[in-house]
Formats: C-alpha cells, sequence, structure tokens
C-alpha cells in the first residue's frame, strides 16, 4: 500500500477484508437517522480505566442489545434495542447476506457520538474476548466525514486513512481487529458525527 490515504472504493484491503461502501443509506435516510439518535437516545460519558486510573471518555456513547459489554475493565448493561437501530441492524444482515451467507450476524451495537473534531477515540482493536476470536464488524457513519486511521500492528506496512462518509457502511472482516489498530484522530472538523458498530456479543 503507497498511498497513506485511501479514497472511497469498495475493497480496501483484501487479506484481511475491509471493505467500504459509501452510499449503503440514501441522504434522506442518513440525515433522519443522524437526527433521531441525537434526540431520542439517552447519551452518556462514563468514566473507564486507562493506565490504572479513572478518565471520562472524550465523546459520548449508548451501548445497545442483548448482552452486556465490558471495555477498560468496566461493564456496560444494554439499553433497549432503538427501533431504527434494529431496523438498520437487519438492512445490514439482508445486504450482507447476499453477499457472504451465513458469516455476518450481529446481537449488539455500541453507538459513539462526536460533538466535533476534538471529540475522539483513541488507538485500540475490538478485540475483547466477548467478542470471539475473529468477530466481525459492521459500522454505519452519519453526520460529517471524518477519517479513521488505521495502523498495523507489526508496523510492517504504512498507516492509512479511510474517510468516513455520510451515511457510509464500513465492515471489518475476520483477522482486521487481530492485525490492525484503529483510532479517529482529532481533527479541526465542525459538525457532529454518530457512529454505529454493530457486533456479536457471546452471551
Amino acid at each position: 500500500m503507497s498511498h497513506s490515504t485511501i479514497l472511497p472504493g469498495e475493497c480496501l484491503l483484501d487479506s484481511p477484508r475491509l471493505h467500504y461502501l459509501p452510499d449503503f443509506l440514501s441522504a434522506h435516510q442518513a440525515s433522519d437517522a443522524l437526527t433521531r439518535f441525537s434526540h431520542e437516545l439517552d447519551w452518556q460519558s462514563p468514566e473507564i480505566q486507562v493506565h490504572g486510573r479513572r478518565v471520562r471518555i472524550p465523546r459520548q456513547q449508548v451501548w445497545m442489545g442483548d448482552h452486556p459489554y465490558r471495555y477498560s475493565g468496566q461493564w456496560f448493561q444494554p439499553s433497549p434495542w432503538h427501533p431504527l437501530a434494529m431496523q438498520l441492524r437487519q438492512q445490514i444482515e439482508q445486504h450482507l447476506a447476499r453477499v457472504q451467507p451465513g458469516r455476518w450476524r450481529f446481537n449488539s451495537l455500541l453507538l459513539n457520538r462526536y460533538r466535533n473534531g476534538e471529540q475522539r477515540m483513541g488507538w485500540h482493536s475490538d478485540n475483547e474476548a466477548e467478542l470471539g476470536e475473529r468477530p466481525c464488524i459492521a459500522s454505519i457513519s452519519l453526520g460529517v466525514a471524518r477519517p479513521l486511521r488505521f495502523r498495523w500492528k507489526d508496523r510492517s506496512r504504512a498507516a492509512f486513512n479511510v474517510w468516513l462518509e455520510h451515511g457510509s457502511l464500513l465492515l471489518m472482516g475476520p483477522g482486521i481487529q487481530q492485525q490492525l489498530e484503529h483510532a479517529l484522530l482529532p481533527r479541526r472538523i465542525d459538525g457532529e458525527r454518530i457512529n454505529l458498530t454493530y457486533r456479536w456479543v457471546e452471551g
């Protein structure tokens, strides 16, 4: 990979598989979802354990689904499924069933809300034990476009950005969480962004 930024396309990485669909939702559907989630969810900014101390996360979030989830030494109890979140889950699963039958299924959802470009998510992999050995994660982005930064854990290849646009879907297939880390770094960008990451949590 010779470029530092990958332009919107479909297959960003083949092995492990990373796919980007820029127009998964229509403009109307995406804008309606952004408005509804902004106003209809109980957004929280919990404290988590980082390097032995308690810090408040620099964003807002909601954990939704069928099972609790452990992140940074803390258990999060799920909120009930929002009807629109369930509808989008079904839309993703139906789309993927035509492409890769049986592989993609989801019972939980983490929503993150970034009110401006200063709110962020640090470097991490979604590799908690509850997600299984080789998790598949589907991520819908709503609102202002921001780049998600990826880097290889062994630093064997160059880091790269994926610009996540309003209404887009990013698919992180088996092996992504084992081989790469990702982060939403601070940017001089105005506007709100909400990100939905669907995943399967072992009960």
